[in-house]
């Protein structure tokens, strides 16, 4: 019975330890549920790794048909438009899925972000490239300067109005729209599950602030066993704590990153998408520079800083309320008044000398995308530059790039010192002092003074263990309340730094909303508009971005233009478009092939770009097929990252290869037709990987780019000199070869040789904007056979001179052997 009645003591002591409303178990079992929660998708992850692994192992080797129907079912786009994709990680492979944002999507969002921040990034952009050029042109000391002043000018100008205002939250509304797209998505089930860890480390504060009250206790009470009792339950509650912890990084991180999927999918959707809004945001646009990096790297500071801001402004919330009651229950109503006229002063004179920190966060990141940006050009051309021998050139764009980068980063230094001293002194010191004095009120003033010793003397004197019980008390009510005043100016001072975040919030908020604004505006092909210039003439056109007249038809049997000019857009410039060609006038019927000729710089590309949809149709009728029945072989061909088969099937990819029903086999066939045969053996089969703009030469990847079409099939091809670096001979069988399988050919090019393979003649003479149509027929024919017959004499008279110099080399071979 002694037994049984010591340890329900210990039993009632502990649970008034822990919960002194007896809600021990409740914690407990919080603490249970939530592990469990965080754990239940390991075992959904394992099992589709399980299901997923055997497909990815076809990657690595030959395919049969069992494997193609399941890559098949892996990779083509469902009915919906989404599609699985397999992602190698860590040795295994997971089945991700991909759905693509819908356009009843777009067009909700739209209203959102139509509304471009008050100053973008245009300014600073196009400050930007006009002072880069005013560098390049000289190396003084003096330039630099004042292109230093005329950045920061400019930077201010852009950053001007970012800061925690109006409209900061109102971007931020309109992009967590995107954020969290439905009430049950996977965001907000992960934002609960953090809520939760929180609100379980404030409980857990509480719990570790009255224990060490009690240890502190028993040791000024000489109680060893109440000791050793407490040190126990001390590690006993550092196993939830620390596990609380490591939750709350983890779920911060996973937020983020939740964040940043959801943001990358939808402005990926926006910018890889049928209208070519990657294409319109660099070459038709100037409200925003370095695209990239806003992609890349503003939108995953965005939602680092936002993950992180929530779980710095939401802790300390809940800490502030909750140990504000339970200090109010120790230090009364004066306590709490003292606490919170000492909050209110703090705030007050930090709000007073905090900088802006918005500004300075989206001046520096539009410098860190100038620096990146000159790398990335220096990268693109780099073999041009090599060849000019302008590395010394580049070095000092790289270097002025990186200079302002980094003076506009030290500024930043300078202003936090006076700032972090301003801060820490506030928050750690006077915070602290404050503290002090408060919990020690109730000590000082709360108690009457001792009487004199001649009243003591007449009174009966207190026994030790009364005194040593009151000593032991005061003590674990000061310990308590200083643990529970240091967690909350802890959680005082992690508010006021959360401002500065929330500030440099605002920064990375403006680019983000700038991205994805301009993003939905090109998407409804409304460009940056500029007014008409007062000089300009009346009977002048005036061909500007924000008011586009032309119509566009798709879906059409034939390519026809009707009164249209071909214009090369000026995106931010007061003169407006360019005229190349006036009101062309045209109908390509299927079977009928046109040549396209003239002088370069009249405009022959333009037209091609023009039917693709890469420039706009400002006036006139455009009448064109769909995107499928049309294909653009340009002079520079692409190749992509993937393996020779992929190159000449793309943009397929290997399952819609095979659904097409070809074949390896029809490849060899097609790589024959082009010349190109021997590329399997040389390479090492279909399945080879290497960078091929690097191993092919320029005739091989322009007789890729012929492989593509003859592969497609498309009811139209447009070639723009997509066989320069061809011979005439192959090139003519691939030209017969095109024409047999029914392709319609658009040719852009000035070799007289291709005019037998083609019907009708434009020619754009280039004198304002004037152009010509004529039938090839015998005096066109007759003309390009006497420019070849011109060409085989040349070559001809040159047979003799290379007879001598061959039997020249052999006489120095056979003397260098001897």
């Amino acid at each position: 019975m002694a037994v049984q009645s010591k340890l329900r003591q210990q039993s009632s002591w502990l649970t008034q330890l822990l919960d002194p409303h007896n809600r021990a178990k409740q914690g407990l079992g919080l603490v249970a549920l939530l592990v469990l929660f965080s754990l239940r998708k390991q075992l959904q992850q394992w099992l589709q790794q399980r299901n997923v692994v055997k497909l990815a192992r076809a990657r690595s080797g030959s395919v049969n048909l069992d494997v193609a129907d399941a890559l098949k079912q892996v990779y083509l786009p469902k009915p919906d438009g989404s599609r699985d994709l397999l992602v190698p990680n860590r040795g295994r492979v997971s089945r991700v899925p991909i759905k693509p944002t819908t356009s009843r999507t777009f067009d909700n969002d739209y209203a959102a972000f139509r509304k471009l921040p008050p100053t973008s990034d245009a300014s600073a952009a196009n400050a930007g490239k006009k002072q880069l050029s005013q560098q390049d042109a000289s190396r003084t000391q003096i330039e630099d300067a004042k292109a230093m002043r005329a950045e920061g000018g400019a930077a201010a100008a852009t950053a001007k109005k970012v800061g925690v205002n109006k409209e900061f939250f109102r971007q931020l509304k309109a992009i967590f729209r995107i954020l969290i797209p439905r009430r049950n998505s996977k965001e907000v089930f992960i934002f609960l599950l953090h809520t939760s860890f929180l609100v379980l480390r404030t409980y857990l504060s509480m719990l570790v602030a009255r224990l060490d009250g009690i240890i502190v206790r028993d040791l000024v009470s000489a109680n060893g066993r109440g000791f050793l009792r407490g040190l126990g339950l001390w590690f006993l509650l550092s196993i939830p704590s620390t596990y609380t912890n490591s939750m709350i990084r983890f779920l911060q991180s996973k937020l983020a990153i939740g964040f940043r999927t959801r943001l990358t999918r939808y402005v990926h959707d926006l910018y890889l998408n049928d209208k070519a809004n990657f294409y319109r945001i660099i070459n038709l646009d100037g409200r925003l520079d370095a695209a990239d990096q806003y992609i890349t790297t503003d939108i995953a500071r965005f939602c680092e800083t936002l993950a992180a801001l929530y779980s710095n402004v939401s802790k300390p919330v809940l800490d502030l309320i909750i140990f504000n009651y339970a200090l109010s229950r120790s230090l009364g109503p004066l306590g709490i008044l003292g606490l919170t006229t000492n909050y209110l002063f703090t705030g007050w004179i930090l709000r007073q000398v905090t900088p802006a920190f918005g500004k300075l966060a989206a001046i520096e990141a539009k410098l860190e995308g100038d620096f990146r940006s000159a790398h990335s050009r220096l990268i693109t051309n780099a073999e041009e530059i090599a060849f000019y021998n302008g590395a010394s050139i580049e070095a000092g764009i790289l270097n002025r790039a990186y200079i302002r980068l980094v003076r506009h980063v030290n500024s930043i230094f300078k202003i936090r010192i006076a700032f972090n001293m301003t801060e820490d002194f506030v928050l750690k010191y006077a915070w602290s002092a404050a503290g002090y004095v408060i919990i020690a009120a109730p000590f000082l003033f709360g108690q009457k003074k001792p009487q004199s010793e001649s009243t003591d003397a007449a009174l009966p004197a207190a026994k030790p263990t009364q005194i040593d019980s009151t000593v032991a008390s005061k003590t674990e009510s000061y310990i308590s309340n200083r643990r529970l005043l240091l967690s909350l100016a802890d959680a005082g001072s992690r508010l006021m730094y959360s401002y500065k975040e929330l500030a440099e919030l605002a920064g990375f908020t403006s680019r983000v909303y700038t991205l994805i604004s301009t993003l939905h505006l090109l998407n409804k092909e409304q460009y940056q508009a500029m007014p008409r210039p007062i000089d300009l003439a009346a009977d002048t056109p005036f061909y500007d971005l924000g008011n586009i007249q032309g119509e566009v038809v798709v879906g059409s049997d034939t390519v026809a233009f009707d009164k249209l000019p071909i214009v090369a857009p000026a995106p931010g410039l007061e003169r407006g478009g360019e005229e190349l060609v006036k009101d062309l006038t045209l109908r390509v019927k299927p079977g009928e092939h046109i040549l396209i000729t003239g002088p370069n710089g009249v405009g022959k590309t333009a037209v091609a770009r023009v039917v693709a949809g890469l420039w706009p149709v400002f006036q006139g009728r455009l009448e064109r097929p769909s995107i499928n029945d049309i294909m653009f072989l340009p002079q520079r061909p692409y190749l992509s990252v993937g393996s020779l088969r992929e190159q000449v099937i793309y943009p397929y990819t290997y399952p819609e290869h095979v659904a097409s029903g070809k074949t390896d086999e029809d490849l060899l066939d097609i790589l024959k037709d082009v010349h190109l045969a021997y590329l399997p053996s040389r390479e090492g089969g279909w399945e080879t990987r290497k960078e091929w703009k690097d191993v092919l030469s320029g005739g091989e990847k322009q007789r890729m780019g012929m492989a593509r079409l003859l592969y497609h099939r498309p009811k139209f091809g447009i070639l723009d000199e997509c066989t320069s670096a061809v011979s005439t001979d192959v090139e003519g069988l691939m030209y017969a070869k095109a024409k047999e399988l029914g392709i319609t050919l658009i040719t852009i090019s000035h070799r007289p040789s291709l005019f037998k393979y083609h019907e009708v003649l434009l020619r754009l003479t280039g004198e304002n904007g004037a152009w010509e149509t004529d039938f090839i027929g015998a005096e066109t024919e007759q003309l390009s056979m006497e420019h070849e017959i011109e060409d085989l004499e040349k070559k001809m008279a040159e047979v003799e001179g290379w007879k001598t110099r061959i039997g020249e080399i052999q006489e120095e071979l056979s003397f260098s052997k001897k």
